[in-house]
């Protein structure tokens, strides 16, 4: 259990601040009483609760920054779960291979915002996620509406949509 302990500290006072106002100054005394000083004791015991209390806290808030979309349905399906969706401009997306594989992502040139390059944000249409669990991670920028697609199953419908907001 940590405890808290007091001790009298003293802290140097000013002998003054000079403050300029046009062609006027002044100069402004000032001091300070002794204060008391806190320290704090903790068994190792507390500091690691701390510790670990801090990561999952950090754990937390990276989650929270991501989103993870399944390349795959649990079914087998040719599908993005989810298909459709919106995150903020600059949280990152993570495709992760489910089922269905071999899978890539490459977002439409003509259906993303102006401006923005597909070949930066794409996976090329020759790379391929060939394993479950790989995962291919992207960050956009943008606002406004990207559209994607999975190269080898496009024509069986294995397209979806992002709104970055």
């Amino acid at each position: 259990m940590a405890t808290i302990t007091s001790a009298a500290v003293s802290i140097p006072s000013f002998t003054g601040v000079k403050a300029a106002s046009g062609t006027t100054s002044k100069v402004v005394k000032m001091s300070s009483s002794p204060a008391p000083r806190l320290s704090v004791k903790a068994s190792m015991k507390d500091v690691g609760v701390a510790v670990v209390a801090t990561a999952a806290s950090a754990m937390l808030a990276s989650n929270a920054m991501a989103i993870e979309v399944l390349l795959g349905g649990d079914d087998g399906s040719l599908a993005f779960v989810p298909k459709n969706f919106s995150v903020a401009a600059g949280e990152k997306i993570v495709f992760k291979n489910n089922a269905g594989f071999p899978h890539n992502i490459v977002f439409d040139e003509d259906e993303i915002p102006s401006g923005v390059d597909a070949s930066k944000i794409s996976m090329n249409e020759e790379d391929l996620l060939n394993a479950k669990d790989e995962v291919y991670s992207v960050v956009l920028n943008e606002k406004g509406e990207y559209s994607f697609y999975c190269a080898p199953h496009q024509g069986a419908g294995m397209v979806g949509k992002v709104t970055v907001n």
